[in-house]
């Protein structure tokens, strides 16, 4: 499906319509239909969304509502450049988790996104995930920080993160509630759907655009990978 990316105005109509029949929505991971987002190719395009089957290559603790205990802070590097021949990874390939990365008195509130690589050899990242936020009130897409997105190489069994940013809902209303987190690798069309670690709910405000930000490969961490 395509990416409907709402203004704030439609958040705040919709989580009003829809407060009502979302009250016996769970808030588990929804896996069963095609991504959100299309993924974030190296040249700023997209490609289109694919369902996802299964998700990417997930261990049994990081299933919806399992976190990453690490939160992507490992020290070491995966690599400041892509190796030749290393060829992309593949969503299949990677273990991806999401934990809350939210520290006291920020102003915005942080998850960041991991990639674990399981695949048995090394391969490349480059740029920015495709992120979206499923809501009560329809889907949100995540726009680009533009921080810089080079290429690295993850190493087989290495981890690398990167944030993604979102406004804290302190206006004492209800907000629209975030059901999911949907994870697309660069270059890839196959996504990978998880529990939200967030807060629970978003600001319905009357501005326009996406109020979730996601920043490119390696953003989260002391280094970006361990």
């Amino acid at each position: 499906m395509r990416v409907r990316k709402l203004t704030f105005a439609a958040l705040a109509v919709a989580a009003g319509l829809s407060l009502t029949a979302c009250n016996g929505d769970d808030g588990t991971a929804q896996d069963d239909g095609p991504s959100a987002s299309a993924p974030a190719s190296p040249d700023g395009g997209a490609d289109a969304g694919a369902p996802e089957q299964g998700g990417g290559k997930e261990s049994a603790g990081n299933t919806a509502g399992g976190q990453d205990t690490d939160g992507g802070s490992g020290g070491q590097s995966a690599g400041s450049g892509a190796e030749a021949g290393a060829g992309a990874c593949r969503t299949d390939e990677l273990d991806v988790t999401a934990s809350d990365s939210t520290i006291d008195g920020d102003s915005e509130g942080s998850v960041a996104v991991t990639f674990t690589n399981g695949g048995g050899r090394d391969c490349a990242l480059t740029g920015y995930a495709g992120v979206d936020l499923r809501t009560a009130a329809g889907d949100v897409s995540a726009e680009r920080t533009g921080q810089e997105a080079g290429a690295m190489t993850l190493e087989d069994g290495k981890s690398v993160s990167f944030t993604v940013s979102y406004p804290v809902n302190d206006s004492g209303g209800s907000g629209v509630r975030v059901t999911a987190l949907v994870v697309t690798p660069p270059g890839e069309t196959k996504s990978v759907t998880l529990e939200w670690p967030g807060a629970a709910t978003l600001p319905v405000t009357d501005g326009a655009g996406s109020p979730v930000r996601v920043g490119p490969i390696g953003s989260a961490g002391q280094g970006g990978a361990s």
